[in-house]
């Protein structure tokens, strides 16, 4: 999660090292998913929620794919959804499941939203 920051602070930063790092993101949200979320018991709710965001992020990869544009947005919301997304499964004993996929979920939200938004208007 900090490799990103570590490179930029060594000098030691690469366009390829960037595009490593988004496909290694891509991968590790697909590798979770198909290993965690079958083994939750989420409401409908948070599965039509889930699915949206899935949706909302798809359109934007052909954004990306039609437009020829940077890969991966690296904002604020992105970095603060990985961070949750990242540290879910360890609080599914401490907090309902559904209440922390909500907050997940809301963060996720955001940041997709505004990523689709800047890639409308190519404001990258």
């Amino acid at each position: 999660m900090i490799d990103g920051t570590i490179a930029r602070k060594t000098g030691t930063e690469s366009v390829f090292g960037a595009k490593l790092d988004s496909l290694a993101d891509l991968i590790f949200v697909i590798v979770a998913s198909l290993k965690i979320l079958p083994a939750i018991s989420f409401i409908p709710i948070i599965w039509i929620w889930i699915g949206v965001i899935a949706a909302i992020k798809n359109y934007a990869a052909i954004l990306v794919i039609r437009r020829k544009q940077e890969a991966s947005v690296h904002t604020i919301a992105n970095k603060i959804t990985g961070f949750l997304l990242f540290f879910w499964p360890f609080t599914v004993n401490i907090i309902d499941v559904n209440y922390s996929a909500i907050i997940v979920c809301v963060a996720a939200t955001f940041a997709c939203i505004q990523e689709l938004d800047q890639r409308r208007t190519a404001k990258l």
